[in-house]
């Protein structure tokens, strides 16, 4: 080990060979092989679960240049100068939390009802106190536990089909890599705890209907949570670069879905504003000078 660096060897050509402590597959830089680290499971970092990869390197190229389609703001020659510095298939560690929240919601809701005298108009406002209270049952939130991994790029990549879900077996890892959790259980659970609660308050919220305004005014809740797995997630992570800025993205290996950020040509942004602006003065200009 040197300075968080592990020293292996390549069991093809003998090249000695390093990586990092979180690294669980990898291959060799000079002959290609495919080396699974046995050693980097002990001390419970063995994934229970595994959800195989579906797509090939191929697809996230051929679905890297079909995100780039249809952008209007994208720059035009963005697709055709910039370059895929690098391109890997990474099974990526995640905890999948199962568990419940308790919630009670305390609302303040209204309804109107208008009616004519010989006169007037009166609208006649009723207040009504609302109150909601359930458990709402939760499985499989799952929060990525790789601190390499950008937390927003792989919750857009969401949501996986656990239907593929298998137990672990090594067999799944020659051909792409592999990382071993960095980032707790208890930290992710923070992060899945604010998920599992916003559901749960949103499903109690719109369980409420018949008024015309709504507005929470007192939330109870309480989270439980009853099981954690630990399982390797298939993720295509491409690394693009255009006018010496990296831009990175990512596919689930599963389902194809690709995510990531974009340039955005400033020109055509504005002149895009700018027209958007124009269109909607030419349609209130009339209605100006309709009332005045």
């Amino acid at each position: 080990e040197l300075n968080g660096l592990f020293e292996y060897n390549c069991p093809s050509c003998g090249a000695q060979l390093f990586c990092d402590e979180t690294t669980a597959a990898t291959s060799c830089p000079y002959c290609g092989n495919n080396q699974v680290l046995h050693s980097q499971f002990k001390g419970g970092k063995l994934p229970q679960k595994i959800i195989p990869f579906k797509y090939e390197k191929q697809a996230a190229i051929n679905a890297l240049k079909n995100h780039y389609k249809g952008k209007k703001l994208l720059p035009k020659v963005f697709s055709q100068q910039n370059h895929i510095e690098e391109i890997k298939g990474v099974y990526v560690p995640f905890w999948l939390f199962d568990g419940h929240v308790d919630v009670q919601l305390d609302m303040k809701a209204t309804r109107s009802a208008v009616h004519y005298t010989s006169k007037e108009k009166v609208i006649t406002t009723s207040h009504y106190n609302v109150t909601r209270a359930g458990t709402v049952a939760f499985e499989k939130i799952s929060v990525d536990a790789s601190k390499k991994m950008d937390d927003a790029l792989m919750d857009s990549i969401e949501p996986f089909d656990y239907e593929d879900l298998r137990d672990f077996s090594a067999s799944y890892l020659p051909g792409f890599f592999a990382e071993v959790y960095d980032v707790s259980t208890e930290d992710c659970y923070e992060r899945a705890k604010v998920r599992a609660e916003n559901t749960a308050v949103d499903e109690m919220r719109n369980s409420v209907s018949g008024y015309e305004t709504v507005s929470v005014v007192n939330k109870k809740v309480r989270i439980t949570n009853d099981n954690v797995t630990y399982s390797f997630m298939p993720v295509w992570v491409l690394s693009t670069k255009w006018r010496d800025k990296n831009y990175i993205f990512a596919m689930n290996g599963q389902t194809g879905k690709m995510v990531g950020d974009l340039p955005v040509d400033k020109g055509r942004f504005f002149r895009y504003l700018f027209g958007i602006t124009a269109i909607v003065a030419a349609i209130v200009t009339p209605i100006v000078y309709f009332f005045f």
